[in-house]
């Protein structure tokens, strides 16, 4: 028994298959983040923000925390400047690698506690969701689309003044 077919259609349903399955596929990214002991408490939050966004969208992010001169012999600033990046992000991720000095750097990596793929699905479906709010907004602001008419048919009909009645 055997079945006949069209080839080409074969061909793009299998293609079609194969892109889906890349589509919900993801590859591991470490993002990387540094940082200095003495860092200001702004600029602290700014790469706080990066690191939340990072592991939102589900990759892994290595911090790295730099030490210059005098710096080098205190490495318990870097190391607790480490542990409250960790305590600040712990809903969103976890300590994969614990802290430890490498030279003049001391490296930390976070691992996210939601894989990619779920993270890119629920931001396609929040990038759906908005879309859809947006049209929703549109068609709210001109329902049957005769706002654009209605200032025109204004314009050509005359008009009486008070005046002239």
């Amino acid at each position: 028994m055997c079945k006949l077919m069209d080839y080409g259609k074969f061909k793009y349903e299998s293609a079609m298959k194969a892109r889906e399955a890349r589509k919900n596929q993801a590859h591991t990214v470490i993002k990387e983040m540094k940082l200095r002991p003495k860092i200001d408490p702004h600029d602290y939050d700014t790469k706080k923000g990066h690191v939340v966004r990072f592991l939102k969208q589900g990759d892994k992010v290595k911090i790295t925390i730099m030490f210059r001169g005098r710096e080098q012999s205190r490495p318990e600033l870097g190391f607790r400047l480490l542990q409250r990046l960790a305590s600040d992000v712990e809903d969103l991720g976890f300590i994969e690698s614990n802290p430890k000095q490498d030279g003049r750097n001391m490296i930390m990596v976070l691992g996210p506690h939601k894989k990619k793929t779920e993270a890119m699905a629920e931001a396609r479906e929040a990038q759906a969701a908005r879309k859809a709010e947006r049209q929703g907004y549109a068609h709210d602001a001109d329902p049957e689309g005769d706002a654009a008419e209605a200032p025109a048919e204004a314009a050509e009909a005359p008009t009486e003044t008070p005046s002239e009645a």
